[in-house]
């Protein structure tokens, strides 16, 4: 039997096109343009000596992370969260997502008292916002990181990093599990997840909600099952990019 395509020639397991532009600001320590379809996501990764207070002294440092849409990313102009004066609850959200993504393969120890800030402004959005976003910041941090020992910040032998992290968007439209879920599937899914993934294969972070009728156990573990086989390639991609020369 032929498996059913979806609107735009994927198969149920296949992702958008991946691309991931390492290097793509100039100014910042590590940074990466990321795009899944037509989403697009710029990471930057900042890299500050010291910590904040209530972490000084303790010889461990910090890692977070601020999410934000540009005004222009979705089909109508957004007003900015800056203007409107309060930051919204789905940016802290998905703010914190990103960083405990992010902290779960990070030894704070080897980092020693530095803050490494990520960055991720939606450019274009398509569905899937923060799991692209986890994914490019990955590579912006490593680079950040990179930068610090270069200067003397990091010891030339610790190990901050104990793993890689990408995340990916699944779901079920029309009863058919999905991968890689874009707008025109997202708004119309009955059950939506995002699953965030080690380099080895542990899980992060598994956000997942009925939009509709309840999941089932089997129904759960067929995306959890997209989800790892995604990551996985997703993990691949990082490392290839992380292979290439730094744009200067």
């Amino acid at each position: 039997m032929t498996e059913t395509l979806r609107a735009d020639g994927r198969t149920p397991q296949q992702t958008r096109p991946v691309t991931i532009e390492r290097g793509w600001s100039a100014q910042a320590e590590g940074s990466a343009l990321i795009s899944f379809g037509s989403t697009k996501v710029l990471c930057t990764a900042s890299f500050t000596p010291g910590v904040p207070r209530w972490l000084t002294g303790k010889g461990t440092g910090w890692v977070t992370a601020e999410y934000s849409m540009l005004p222009r990313s979705t089909n109508e102009r957004m007003q900015r969260e800056s203007i409107k004066g309060k930051v919204g609850g789905r940016t802290h959200e998905i703010s914190r997502l990103i960083g405990r993504s992010l902290r779960a393969v990070i030894d704070t120890k080897a980092l020693g008292e530095n803050t490494i800030v990520i960055d991720c402004d939606v450019l274009q959005a398509d569905g899937g916002t923060r799991t692209a976003s986890i994914t490019g910041a990955y590579v912006a941090l490593v680079d950040a990181l990179e930068w610090a020992r270069e200067r003397g910040f990091i010891a030339k032998k610790a190990k901050p990093l104990t793993d890689s992290v990408a995340a990916i968007s699944v779901g079920i439209v029309g009863g058919v599990p999905l991968s890689d879920l874009a707008y025109v599937e997202d708004s119309r899914a009955e059950t939506d997840m995002n699953v965030v993934v080690t380099g080895s294969g542990d899980f992060v972070e598994v956000q997942g909600t009925a939009e509709g009728a309840p999941f089932n156990r089997a129904e759960l573990d067929a995306l959890l099952d997209l989800a790892l086989v995604s990551t996985t390639e997703l993990a691949e991609l990082q490392r290839s990019a992380l292979a290439e020369a730094r744009r200067p």
